[in-house]
């Protein structure tokens, strides 16, 4: 940000976690109690990174696994004789989600708290 600004910018989205990154504005005259404010935004901004980006690329990785195996069982390859990419329905991927979201509910309970 210019070095005039008084304000915090927020920047595009992350490509891993989708998160848009924040960067907090320091005040010339900061005091304590404002400086711990942001440190902990910016502490729980990192944190929130951190977990949605292992999140989004384990989510990535077992979703093509899903996929190839269910593609694999049919006797199919990734991709078709034209060189597009090969499908599941949507009945076949809402098992990939079910399964996923249920074996990540306490990953997510723990995030929340």
């Amino acid at each position: 940000p210019p070095a005039h600004s008084r304000n915090d910018w927020i920047g595009p989205p992350d490509k891993h976690s989708n998160l848009r990154p924040v960067i907090f504005y320091v005040p010339p005259e900061e005091s304590p109690l404002e400086r711990r404010l942001r440190e902990a935004r910016q502490e729980s901004q990192a944190c929130n990174q951190r977990f949605w980006a292992r999140h989004n690329r384990a989510f990535s990785q077992e979703k093509e696994e899903f996929i190839y195996s269910r593609l694999k069982a049919k006797g199919l390859e990734m991709r078709d004789e034209t060189g597009q990419k090969a499908t599941l329905t949507a009945e076949e991927m809402a098992d990939f989600y079910k399964d996923f979201l249920s074996k990540n509910f306490r990953k997510h309970v723990q995030y929340n708290r």
